[in-house]
């Protein structure tokens, strides 16, 4: 999964293109999209919207903050739909994310960390239930409690939510939101840094995004290329994992080597599919 959307759930119309817009992910967003005196109405349409929905695209409510007085009613109506995902926002502890399963048994959460108390319980968090599927940033907010800017000052957050997703065994985590929709280069900028970093996607508030996300996070040719020659070369020399293998053109292959290469080689066949 490399992209995934959000779309405002009092804009019913935007719904369907949002889904047509090619994300692998759509989000509803009854939090900060939403003015409260329209939360009541959006969830509604939200809730309605996905109950018909027949396609393929995955689809996730980020529901309002655990303490807030919309979050009880959110997580009442996401009870009748079985399996449905949660993007929890402002988790802070996994108590967190045991309230909201025992209103919602069948949830998949996305635990959205935006605090410092919140970053430094990140693996707590992501190791609170085995329906947590996924940890992620909320960045702007994020960036606000900790009086920084920039990706600079977020470097350091962003690497600790890496660590934390695979120390857990969740994977790669997708980036937080580029919020300027108009800049192209900032964004193209800013998705090679997380890729750096070992973030795999992105989110996006806007469809524009989604084809700058997906070329900066799609392995190159040429790694895809490298990535098979090297399994390839394993496979037929057959080696077994522990130890340094040297192949036939001097390359020293170790376990760790091996797990990149089909990290790539994986991810290019989840994009292809």
């Amino acid at each position: 999964m490399l992209t995934a959307l959000y779309v405002p759930a009092n804009r019913p119309e935007r719904f369907a293109k949002a889904v047509a817009s090619g994300p692998d992910l759509v989000v509803f967003d009854l939090e900060d999209a939403v003015p409260v005196d329209d939360k009541a109405q959006a969830r509604g349409w939200a809730i309605a919207w996905i109950a018909a929905f027949t396609g393929s695209t995955a689809i996730e409510v980020r529901v309002n903050a655990p303490g807030t007085p919309w979050i009880e009613d959110d997580l009442a109506a996401l009870g009748a739909v079985p399996g449905v995902r949660v993007r929890l926002p402002k988790v802070e502890s996994a108590d967190d994310i045991r309230a909201v399963l025992e209103q919602v048994p069948t949830a998949r959460i996305t635990a959205l960390i935006e605090s410092p108390l919140g970053l430094e319980r990140a693996f707590e968090i992501a190791t609170a239930d085995k329906r947590v599927v996924a940890i992620s940033l909320g960045e702007a907010d994020l960036s606000s409690s900790l009086g920084v800017d920039g990706a600079e000052g977020l470097g350091w957050a962003r690497g600790r939510l890496v660590s934390a997703s695979r120390a857990a065994g969740l994977g790669a985590p997708m980036m937080s939101v580029h919020p300027t929709v108009n800049d192209e280069e900032g964004l193209r900028r800013s998705c090679l840094e997380g890729r750096a970093l070992g973030f795999v996607g992105r989110t996006a508030i806007h469809p524009r995004q989604l084809p700058v996300i997906v070329e900066c996070f799609t392995p190159s040719a040429i790694e895809v290329a490298e990535a098979a020659a090297l399994l390839a070369a394993v496979e037929k020399a057959g080696y077994a994992e522990g130890g340094v293998l040297v192949l036939p053109d001097g390359r020293m292959v170790d376990p760790a080597m091996l797990g990149r290469a089909r990290e790539i080689v994986d991810l290019m066949h989840q994009i292809e599919d």
